[in-house]
């Protein structure tokens, strides 16, 4: 039986970003099955707001020195870590609303496409080539994936955003205030930096995908291994 890990997501958060394929490494390493939710922030809350042209000069902003203190080293850190796997994290010229991609999300999950929907999102929107608020680029997005769009419509308009709405509320009255945010065991753990702790957790209760091969009736040895 697959433990079940959930994990809280939002295509504007570059440290989501970062996490997905170490994330990704439990399912091949663990006997996990992971279930990936949106959780959009509301950035303007903790870290106010700006908008920058493409030379990066800030045309508008509603943001203290200490908040542009906490910007600018959470990119600096999220671009330094980018590098060591090759991926690509360009500061975004403005407040996202990723309220739509996040409803992708869930469209894409009821059609078992929720990761290679993800990986293109995430890729495109980090590299400045996507805007994740027009619907027909999200609906173009989520066709890519092998999802059926043919009522992507409907739901945009219709129980999309009440079940985004009740996802958020459900995931903040367990205490979910940011992502990555994983859930083990009813437990919460904010940010790639504990899936170390959460690999052991699932080593301690024998779920290693390695463990269980070894245990297998077809790795165990027989009479002849003994003779040769």
């Amino acid at each position: 039986m697959q433990e079940p890990i959930t994990v809280y997501i939002d295509y504007k958060s570059p440290y989501a970003y970062l996490a997905i394929e170490p994330t990704l490494k439990l399912e091949k390493d663990f006997l996990v099955a992971i279930e990936w939710l949106p959780y959009t922030l509301d950035i303007p809350d903790f870290l106010g707001s700006a908008t920058v042209d493409k030379q990066g000069n800030v045309i508008e902003e509603q943001r203290s020195a200490h908040q542009w203190r906490r910007v600018r080293y959470s990119y600096m850190d999220a671009r330094r870590y980018a590098n060591l796997t090759g991926l690509t994290v360009r500061g975004p010229q403005k407040i996202w609303d990723s309220t739509l991609a996040n409803m992708g999300l869930l469209f894409a999950k009821e059609q078992g496409k929720a990761e290679p929907y993800s990986d293109m999102i995430f890729k495109r929107f980090w590299r400045r080539e996507l805007d994740i608020e027009n619907s027909e680029i999200i609906k173009a997005v989520l066709q890519e994936a092998k999802v059926n769009t043919e009522k992507f419509q409907d739901f945009v308009v219709g129980k999309g955003p009440a079940l985004h709405d009740a996802i958020r509320e459900e995931a903040e009255a367990i205490g979910v205030f940011g992502v990555p945010m994983y859930v083990l065991d009813g437990e919460l753990y904010w940010g790639r930096e504990h899936l170390p702790l959460i690999r052991q957790k699932l080593t301690n209760k024998d779920l290693a995908r390695s463990s269980l091969d070894a245990k297998s009736p077809d790795n165990a040895p027989n009479a002849a291994s003994y003779m040769t």
